[in-house]
């Protein structure tokens, strides 16, 4: 019995003091949220090197810029394709059974006609090898190196009947081919007013 007298006690005890803290200047406690009496370091962690951060650094831009050095071929693709991309995609990327990536482009509706695919619907190529280079294969993304994601990419562009199989593709003649529903696209021109965030 003496147990719960000695707990209701300290709870009453724990209470009151909580309440008078409630009732207190709350400039108080300022200074526990002010970053500026926070030590230069918790010793957590390290500071990271520039190679760690360029590692990162991977994006690519419509307009070609991140690409790497390297190149890839058509034929060199096929077969890299075969092996890494096919369980997902197809042999010939147009049976699945996940996204199909091959489709032939059809100017007034080629969104409307179900899926969309490379062929169909992306932009620019420069970022088909960007999107490559990040989440492919499915199973372990970020592995490809970049002449194996140059090879891909080339590959993939022809099946969808856009670069012919002669051609190399690197930092320079990537950013050169003109995807087919390019024109579908409008740029955000916009450059200020309460709709920019």
């Amino acid at each position: 019995m003496w147990i719960v007298r000695l707990f209701f006690i300290l709870m009453v005890l724990f209470v009151y003091t909580g309440c008078d803290k409630l009732n207190s200047d709350p400039s108080e406690f300022a200074g526990s949220y002010d970053s500026s009496v926070w030590p230069a370091t918790f010793g957590l962690g390290r500071v990271a090197l520039a190679r760690e951060i360029d590692s990162l650094n991977i994006d690519v831009r419509p307009d070609g810029e991140g690409l790497p050095e390297g190149s890839g071929t058509v034929l060199q693709g096929k077969h890299i394709y075969i092996a890494k991309c096919a369980i997902c995609h197809g042999h010939t990327g147009t049976e699945g059974p996940y996204a199909k990536l091959v489709g032939a482009f059809y100017e007034s509706d080629s969104i409307q006609r179900g899926e969309k695919t490379i062929g169909n619907y992306w932009p620019y190529a420069s970022t088909l090898y960007d999107y490559i280079n990040r989440a492919m294969p499915y199973n372990n993304p970020g592995t490809l190196t970049s002449e194996e994601v140059y090879s891909i990419t080339a590959f993939l562009l022809y099946r969808n009947n856009i670069i012919d199989s002669t051609i190399v593709m690197d930092a320079r003649t990537l950013p050169q081919v003109i995807m087919p529903a390019q024109k579908l696209f409008i740029n955000d021109d916009r450059t200020g007013g309460s709709e920019i965030r």
